[in-house]
């Protein structure tokens, strides 16, 4: 069989909603701004290797599909409407084993891969753009999954926490930033009233300071 006659392997796309929006992964090729249908992205995760310690975990976001939340997210306050905009990357298939294998370990705190479609608007038509894109999900059945926390005690817990990654809040921060960078649809409720309440605490620390 000729070279040209090989079967080819499917793409190897990532869909980052989290950190991997703002610090992607390596090898590169292509980055597809897209959204999830069916989920909800929150603070539900512990993290105890990246934004904290096992003594004190930080919180970092996950997926959860919208039906499950709602069982046990008690009165979340924050609008259905909403939808998980994030980033598709293709990695270059020379590279695909080695993004695996640092994927896997980055990911290695309760997240657990899942298969996903990238929606997109294509002239004016909600579409999916990026089929079976892989995606790293804190199910919540794994052992750093939280749930649903009172806005104030996560955001209390995200001003305080640091880990060998750096500082909680600036976790927080560059997500809400990416997120806001992506389109001018990409409008998360949780995502930024979270913020609001942890730039309230900087401001307050910040006034206490001072006196």
């Amino acid at each position: 069989m000729s070279d040209a006659a090989q079967p080819t392997s499917p793409p190897y796309v990532v869909f980052g909603y989290g950190s991997l929006i703002f610090r992607p992964p390596p090898h590169v090729v292509k980055e597809s701004p897209g959204y999830l249908k069916g989920y909800v992205r929150r603070f539900a995760q512990k993290s105890h290797d990246h934004r904290g310690t096992p003594e004190r975990p930080g919180r970092v976001v996950t997926l959860v599909h919208q039906a499950d939340w709602q069982e046990f997210s008690g009165a979340d306050p924050f609008p259905h409407e909403d939808v998980v905009w994030g980033v598709a990357f293709t990695i270059d298939p020379a590279y695909a084993a080695e993004v695996r294998d640092y994927l896997d370990f980055r990911e290695k705190d309760g997240y657990t891969l899942e298969h996903v479609d990238i929606h997109g608007v294509v002239d004016g038509h909600e579409q999916v753009v990026v089929p079976n894109a892989v995606c790293y999900v804190g199910r919540n059945d794994n052992p750093s999954f939280l749930g649903s926390e009172p806005l104030d005690a996560l955001a209390a817990t995200i001003w305080r926490s640091e880990g060998p990654s750096g500082r909680n809040k600036d976790y927080l921060y560059n997500l809400v930033a990416a997120v806001r960078n992506l389109a001018p649809e990409s409008y998360d409720s949780h995502l930024f009233a979270l913020e609001a309440r942890v730039r309230e605490l900087d401001r307050h620390a910040d006034e206490n300071s001072k006196t």
